[in-house]
């Protein structure tokens, strides 16, 4: 059996970085969430011209805020995409394998 140390060794570093990716992911997964539902409501009418010229500036100052931190902790776009294993990745699940839990697509009526 493998002894666990009593002491970690922990570079503050990595463990910035590490932890600048985790948050990173979490900010990354709420955009590309608000940007859907904004382009939701777009395509429904649902919002004034006025406001979704507010919602276009503030989803672009958004995107440039997150290529300035990716960049500070010196990680790529594909950095944050989280494999999450047999559900695929975090940030670009792959549209066909989307299943709900009983075993059919989410696509599937009904």
């Amino acid at each position: 059996m493998t002894q666990v140390p009593e002491r970690l060794e922990l570079d503050p570093e990595s463990v910035g970085k590490g932890l600048g990716r985790l948050v990173l992911t979490l900010v990354e997964l709420i955009r590309q969430l608000m940007e859907r539902q904004a382009l939701r409501r777009v395509e429904e009418g649902d919002l004034p011209d006025e406001k979704v010229e507010q919602l276009g500036l503030g989803l672009m100052k958004l995107d440039e805020a997150m290529t300035e931190l990716r960049e500070h902790f010196g990680l790529r776009p594909e950095d944050l995409d989280i494999d999450l294993g047999p559900l695929g990745n975090l940030l670009t699940p792959d549209r066909d394998r989307e299943r709900r839990v009983d075993g059919t697509r989410t696509d599937a009526p009904g």
